[in-house]
């Protein structure tokens, strides 16, 4: 049964007499996937090729967030674990929740606007993008860094932005706001830039290597630099996506009907497209190109707590950091000391999932 919606003196919908309200996930949902992305931080940073005392650990990480207060905690680590800490295993786990998360939110909002539960974040041309303007970098750039900054998380970003400029330019030329346009505009803008990318890698087979490892998704290279660079972007974008969780409810019913709600279709489709553009132009600029969280965690987040994108996009940050950071762990665990692709963690595990997705669909059908 469909929920109804009216609206009251105030102008706000709210649901009509007798009709089903959905169900609000308690505290036991959030407080479950709050305790699920702590606990998997926490593996994350005591497990790996440096073994870290869990007690060390939480003593150290007490210290530095106390420090500022004037508290200090004795007991920590020292010497070379504490650097293995602060220096490696910290910053790449805080970086593996933002990218986690953000791709996650990001694939949740395309899949509201374009009403399409097998929507991912790389569409609308944002994965070629950044993956051209890495190649060209690592091909032909003279200098590596501008300031603190790497230049390929810069290309990476600019070209991920330019993939869905010409997309968002493309599908307004052809139909406006329309959402299968825009999904056409997406595919045509990616087909053309990732031709340019595979012209620019055969003209350039000594960087294929380089240019390989950053197309299949890594994390071993993170830095604070590389945090502090990404997360102004990541709290604009995650925020205007969080803003309009309601609106995507109501944009479910229809475009009649939510423009009769007080919602503006084409000004929302835009809004949020631009928002998880951002978002994910921002996590592939300092991971590579990770493919399958966007997909999977919508998917599980409506299994735990229904699909009400008020719910789906706050669970979805803290889920999706849960699972970039396993993800992550696996790859550096499984075949140790060597370590995997996170890239290929993902694949493994979305690529069976959107096959089931695709079966369960033809079934129902």
């Amino acid at each position: 049964m469909s929920t109804l919606t009216h609206r009251t003196r105030s102008g706000r919908p709210t649901a009509a007499p007798g009709a089903v309200r959905p169900r609000r996930p308690g505290v036991l949902v959030y407080g479950t996937a709050l305790l699920a992305l702590v606990g998997c931080m926490l593996a994350g940073i005591w497990v790996g090729a440096v073994p870290l005392p869990p007690d060390g650990v939480v003593l150290t990480l007490l210290d530095r967030a106390l420090h500022p207060l004037g508290i200090e905690v004795s007991g920590g680590l020292e010497g070379t674990q504490a650097a293995v800490l602060l220096q490696l295993r910290l910053p790449r786990v805080v970086l593996g929740v933002l990218v986690g998360a953000a791709l996650a939110i990001a694939g949740a909002g395309y899949q509201g606007v374009f009403r399409n539960a097998l929507a991912d974040p790389y569409l609308l041309g944002a994965a070629a993008g950044a993956g051209l303007g890495a190649t060209l970098t690592i091909a032909y750039s003279p200098v590596q860094s501008v300031g603190p900054v790497g230049m390929v998380p810069l290309a990476a970003f600019v070209g991920a932005l330019f993939g869905v400029f010409c997309a968002l330019a493309l599908g307004s030329v052809a139909g406006g706001s329309h959402s299968p346009t825009l999904l056409l505009a997406g595919i045509a803008v990616a087909a053309f830039l990732s031709a340019v990318q595979t012209l620019v890698q055969q003209q350039n087979t000594d960087n294929l290597r380089e240019i390989y490892g950053w197309m299949i998704g890594q994390l071993g290279s993170s830095q604070w630099s590389d945090i502090g660079m990404v997360l102004p972007y990541l709290g604009v974008s995650c925020g205007v996506l969080l803003f309009c969780g309601r609106a995507l409810d109501i944009l479910a019913v229809g475009d009649d009907e939510a423009a009769s709600l007080g919602v503006h279709p084409g000004r929302l489709r835009l809004l949020v497209i631009l928002a998880a553009s951002l978002a994910t132009a921002s996590a592939v600029a300092v991971s590579g190109l990770i493919g399958f969280v966007g997909l999977v965690v919508p998917h599980i987040v409506r299994r735990l707590a229904g699909g009400s994108y008020t719910r789906v996009l706050p669970l979805s940050l803290l889920v999706g950091g849960a699972f970039l950071v396993l993800a992550d762990l696996v790859a550096r665990v499984i075949l140790a000391p060597a370590e995997l692709p996170i890239g290929v963690v993902t694949a493994f595990v979305g690529a069976p999932f959107f096959a089931l997705l695709l079966w369960t669909g033809a079934r129902r059908r």
